[in-house]
């Protein structure tokens, strides 16, 4: 854990987390709210969608763009990040919700910025990402229902991850990797060049031939 939190590359793509979950959430509350005419359906996901990939194309190679809390639980069960990186980008999307959700208040007319597209409905428009829902709950106090669009997303990236990493796709990472990884101790580069040169060293003498 030491060596990850001393990368300054780890503090950036924790900072990337904050900043496109701010967009996402100030971009895509913006699309529910009850504007002179109210936005169909059609509008809302076409403009949570370009939110979505906009973000995505500033931070996926920064941090990986998760912007959802649910995915970060998600590879942390696959093995893909460590426990504190899961942590702090989690901590950091909620708080990019919340600033998203802030600026959208601070820029929109009382008469149309309304509940902040607070998500009241157990099956209409409904939210998968818990940063989304968090974001506008803190900004107007009302926590009705908040569990449901956290309980409902974190058991489908647990069922989601458990299947495609153990089932779909099974990744055969020994324990050893796992808890290092787990750890935020391991270190891929330093791995993949051991390998090299344990397959250069191991190399028979008839596949020398055969390549000369």
């Amino acid at each position: 854990m030491c060596k990850e939190l001393a990368s300054i590359a780890f503090y950036r793509a924790v900072f990337a987390e904050l900043l496109i979950t701010a967009i996402y959430v100030f971009f895509g509350l913006g699309s529910v709210l009850d504007w002179p005419e109210t936005p169909s359906i059609l509008q809302t996901a076409i403009t949570f969608n370009l939110a979505a990939a906009v973000a995505v194309q500033i931070a996926w190679q920064v941090s990986g763009a998760h912007i959802n809390p649910a995915v970060t639980v998600a590879f942390l069960l696959g093995s893909r990040v460590s426990l504190v990186r899961t942590v702090c980008y989690v901590v950091a999307q909620l708080a990019g919700g919340i600033v998203g959700a802030a600026v959208l208040y601070a820029v929109t007319p009382g008469n149309v910025r309304g509940n902040m597209g607070i998500n009241k409905h157990y099956y209409t428009r409904c939210s998968m990402n818990p940063a989304r829902s968090f974001g506008p709950a803190v900004i107007t106090g009302d926590f009705l229902q908040q569990w449901i669009f956290w309980v409902g997303p974190l058991i489908g990236a647990v069922l989601a991850s458990v299947l495609y990493n153990f089932v779909i796709y099974y990744d055969h990472k020994p324990f050893s990797q796992r808890l290092s990884i787990l750890k935020g101790s391991y270190d891929g580069e330093e791995l993949k060049a051991q390998e090299e040169n344990a397959q250069k060293e191991t190399l028979s003498l008839p596949s020398l031939v055969h390549r000369l």
